[in-house]
């Protein structure tokens, strides 16, 4: 039980030697990537909080005149294998997962979409205000908490979700704590398939530096303005 949050955490199973070795290049780290970027994290957050948290909470009015809870929470694959709660604003419809299972089963050309992506082009999930939070972004807002407490960073890996660890070929994800963005979601991401995702993921831990996050954090703010997200 981690006393931050009272979430309780679970090993995620994943072969050993994957799990080992990120761990042993974890001990080879510089000193950003072992101390620095941790402090970042929670330096940005503490700094973001008074104006993050009014837009959160008008959102969150926003949502409630739905009747549905405006938060959607959801177990996600973090650090060395590990699972957390990632926190979102909810943009999907009550009854989500039976939606999509319902219209896989009755369009082909969406189910190779999906199995490829991992997302779709047009998500019969999404609701009318959903579309709009995910095009700017502002649903991922609550993760500035995942952040906080240690689960994700500022910048890292996409959180995966537990079932897409075996769509998944590579080992540089479970090296690093997934991130709030990163090379994927500053990138053509809507073309690009989940298992390249694995590509973005190791030439972000091969490269990790202070500047490059920097880089990446500053090319964010572009993507939002654009209103790209998904």
């Amino acid at each position: 039980m981690d006393v931050r949050s009272g979430i309780a955490r679970h090993d995620f199973e994943r072969p050993s030697a994957t799990v080992s070795d990120g761990w042993a290049r974890a001990r080879r780290e510089p000193l950003y990537r072992r101390v620095l970027k941790r402090w970042l994290d929670v330096g940005f957050v503490l700094m973001a909080l008074p104006i993050v948290l009014p837009v959160i909470l008008v959102l969150v009015a926003v949502l409630k005149v739905t009747g549905n809870s405006p938060f959607f929470t959801q177990e996600r694959v973090g650090l060395g294998g590990r699972t957390f709660r990632l926190w979102k604003l909810r943009t999907m419809v009550p009854n989500a997962e039976e939606r999509l299972q319902a219209y896989l089963v009755n369009n082909d050309a969406a189910r190779r979409e999906w199995d490829a992506y991992q997302k779709l082009s047009l998500d019969p999930r999404i609701t009318e205000f959903g579309q709009f939070l995910r095009k700017s972004s502002l649903d991922e807002l609550p993760q500035l908490w995942n952040v906080l407490i240690g689960d994700m960073s500022l910048v890292g890996p996409r959180p995966m979700m537990l079932d897409q660890q075996e769509l998944y070929p590579g080992s540089a994800y479970y090296a690093l704590r997934p991130g709030l963005t990163g090379t994927w979601q500053i990138s053509d991401r809507n073309q690009s398939t989940f298992a390249q995702r694995a590509e973005f993921d190791a030439e972000y831990e091969h490269n990790l530096s202070f500047f490059k996050d920097l880089k990446i954090l500053l090319a964010t703010v572009g993507v939002v303005l654009r209103a790209t997200g998904k």
